[in-house]
Parts: C-alpha cells; sequence; structure tokens
C-alpha cells in the first residue's frame, strides 16, 4: 500500500474482483435454484414411479419431498455463514456447489420415496449457494455499489425460481425424469467448476479476529434484528397468498378451462415483476440509502394488497401482482445490504446466515397462515390481513432506522 493509500506496485485491490465474482455468484445461484425447483411439474409422476399409488399418498409425499430440501437449508443456514466468517465465502460456496451437483445427481438414482426424501434433505444440507453467494457479495462488492449487485444476485435467484419448473416441464418428456436430474447435476458442476476457477477472495483477517465473531460485536443490534424481522415478513406476504390463489382465481374465472393458466400467471406475475426491478432499487438503494427503499416498498406493497382484495376480472388480479412483484424487488438486496453496513465484516455471514433462515421462516408460516385464514375467514381476508402486516413492517422499518444514517 503506497502512502497516499492507493495499491502499490503489483497489489490487487480488494475489489478488484468484484464484477467477475458477482457473475459467477449469478450463474451459480441461477443454475441451483433451478436445480431446486425443476421438480415441481413432475414430481408426483416421480414419486407415483418410486412406488407410491395411492393418489392422498402421492400427494402427500410431493410435499414431503419438496418442502424437506428447504427445511433442512433453514437449519443449516447459519451454521454455513458461520463457516464462511471463519474460514473464507469462496470455499462454502465450492462446497455447497459440488454438494447440488452430486445431491442433484443421486436424487435421479433414488430406489423408493424415502430415499427421496432423504436425498431431498441432503440437498438443503450441503446446499446454500444462494445465500453463500449473497455473503460473498455482499462483503466483496464496494459499499457503494453494494446494492445494486444484490439486486443483480437477487434477479438471478428469482430467475432461477421462476425458470426452474419450465426446464421441469419441458425436459422429462424428452429425456426423462431420472436424467432430468442428472442434466441438473451436471449444469451445477459446470458452476461448481466456475466457483473454483474464477472466483477470487480478498485475504482473510487473522484467525484470533474472526474467532470473536458472533452478535455480541455487533455494536447496535436493532438494525440487524430489524432486517431479519422484515425479510420474514417478506416471504410471509408473498407464501400466504400461494394456497388461494387457485381458488381465488376459479372465483374471478368465468371460464374454468383457464383457472389454472390464469393462477399461474398470477404466481409468475409476480416474480417476474421483482427480477425487472431488484437492480434497478439497488441502484436506488445506493444513491438514497436501503432503509429508504425498504420503508417505501413495504409501504407500495400494502397500498396494492387491498386492491388484490376487491378485484372483480381475473387481469386485474395479474396485473396487481406484477405491480407487487416490482415494489418487492429491492427488498431482499436491500435487506442484505443494510446488515452489510450494519455489522463488521468478520459476523456479516453468520448474520445474513440468521437473515436466510428468517426467510425461510416466512415461507413455512406464510403458507399455513394464508390457508388458514382462508379457509375459516374468508380469501379476501388473506390478502387484508397481509397489508396490515406489510404497513407494520414500513412502520417498524423507519422507527428502526438509525438516526442521521442514510443507509
Amino acid at each position: 500500500m503506497t502512502r497516499d493509500g492507493g495499491p502499490a506496485p503489483g497489489e490487487v485491490p480488494e475489489d478488484a474482483y468484484w464484477r467477475r465474482n458477482l457473475a459467477v455468484c449469478v450463474f451459480g445461484s441461477f443454475t441451483t435454484l433451478v436445480a431446486m425447483t425443476l421438480l415441481l411439474p413432475f414430481l408426483p409422476l416421480y414419486v407415483e414411479e418410486l412406488g407410491v399409488k395411492d393418489q392422498a399418498a402421492i400427494v402427500q409425499w410431493s410435499g414431503v419431498a419438496f418442502g424437506a430440501t428447504f427445511f433442512s437449508a433453514a437449519l443449516v443456514a447459519p451454521l454455513w455463514g458461520r463457516l464462511a466468517d471463519l474460514y473464507g465465502r469462496k470455499l462454502m460456496l465450492i462446497r455447497a456447489s459440488l454438494g447440488m451437483a452430486v445431491a442433484m445427481s443421486l436424487i435421479g438414482l433414488a430406489g423408493d420415496v424415502w430415499q427421496l426424501v432423504g436425498l431431498r434433505l441432503l440437498a438443503g444440507l450441503l446446499g446454500g449457494y444462494a445465500s453463500g453467494s449473497t455473503v460473498l457479495v455482499a462483503t466483496q462488492t464496494p459499499k457503494d455499489r453494494s446494492a445494486w449487485a444484490l439486486g443483480m444476485l437477487g434477479s438471478g435467484i428469482m430467475a432461477g425460481n421462476l425458470v426452474g419448473p419450465l426446464v421441469g416441464g419441458v425436459l422429462p418428456p424428452l429425456i426423462g425424469i431420472r436424467a432430468t436430474f442428472f442434466a441438473a447435476g451436471g449444469v451445477i458442476f459446470l458452476a461448481f467448476l466456475a466457483t473454483l476457477l474464477l472466483i477470487r477472495e480478498a485475504p482473510r483477517p487473522p484467525r484470533a479476529a474472526r474467532a470473536s465473531a458472533g452478535f455480541a460485536a455487533i455494536p447496535d443490534k436493532r438494525p440487524a434484528l430489524a432486517m431479519l424481522a422484515t425479510g420474514m415478513l417478506l416471504m410471509l406476504a408473498v407464501m400466504s397468498i400461494e394456497p388461494i390463489i387457485t381458488v381465488y382465481v376459479a372465483e374471478l374465472t368465468p371460464d374454468p378451462a383457464r383457472v389454472t393458466l390464469v393462477a399461474g400467471l398470477a404466481m409468475s406475475a409476480t416474480a417476474l415483476g421483482s427480477i425487472l426491478s431488484a437492480p434497478r432499487l439497488g441502484r436506488l438503494a445506493d444513491r438514497i440509502g436501503p432503509w429508504t427503499v425498504i420503508t417505501g416498498s413495504l409501504t407500495v406493497c400494502a397500498l396494492l394488497l387491498v386492491p388484490q382484495a376487491l378485484v372483480t376480472r381475473d387481469w386485474q388480479l395479474v396485473a396487481l401482482r406484477f405491480l407487487m412483484g416490482l415494489a418487492l424487488g429491492g427488498l431482499l438486496p436491500c435487506i442484505a445490504s443494510v446488515i452489510r453496513h450494519s455489522v463488521p465484516d468478520r459476523v456479516a455471514g453468520t448474520v445474513l446466515g440468521y437473515s436466510t433462515s428468517s426467510q425461510y421462516v416466512g415461507q413455512v408460516v406464510g403458507p399455513l397462515l394464508g390457508g388458514f385464514i382462508g379457509g375459516h375467514v374468508g380469501m379476501r381476508a388473506v390478502f387484508l390481513g397481509t397489508a396490515v402486516l406489510m404497513a407494520l413492517g414500513a412502520a417498524g422499518t423507519a422507527l428502526a432506522r438509525p438516526k442521521g444514517v442514510k443507509q
């Protein structure tokens, strides 16, 4: 390092490789999310192929097998975040990509439904590439570009969730169900090679400095705790509508043959809106601060949920879900950006791991709560109740914002 603070001749700046790191992380997160969600269209068929014949049992085992990955991922996300702080973020991405490649390939070799559930659990335990990418991008990107970079990563993650079921609907008729898992494992292995060969991580601090990490190392814990709650609230709001959307669309659509199509459009519209808006809202957050974007996004989302409870035509619901996706697209990158600015680098992985777990909690609680309210109170009450929760979240975020701090 020279006296004026610039890099010495031959010395590589810590953030010199952040764009290449971002590109690899977007590709790896996209492929792993495609692999995790591609089995949605044919999972019941695979369960039946593995020997389950009763229709009710097929539905039950399909739900268990699909949720198993996210359940185990939620349990270990804080552990992988802590290990990333201790031993390096790149090492955790190498572990996750190789583990997912092996697990996805093994799913194609399952002999019965118990093995399928066990391998789906294994995929969640060994995975975590997307959350690991969030840690790497958040800590290795210049702070004034972090929200934009996290927005780009968020678009890749959401695109993977959107494309996965489409790939799962196209490939099995062409190459077979088991070969689809092998193909997914092969693509993730390419992400492993790209991670191994292309990602560069800044030098780690001394082991003694890293060993003292934990929540005790955070001077002001309120911003981090507020972001954990906001992440859970976001996923709860998005997922609370999922169990009722098809039944709700059936009330709005005069043609029963169009119900599943419109329901699929309504679900996809939110993801598409988020993909389009995430980088732009991230760039806006770099200019005006992520706290402002988070509060504004939650407020707009609450306002958009109210007319969703009052729509009379199916296209109105699809349009409002798309607008809500535009509003929500910047939330996850901004949450990670606030955590990045609010905690020391040596505990960033740990806190972001807890953030990932809190979002998984929202993914689990949201459908349960939405299904309960929809069944006992009414489907329109789900939208109104979720709007109230989002409004409370916006108020809580505004109150938790540190005084006089842009971010």
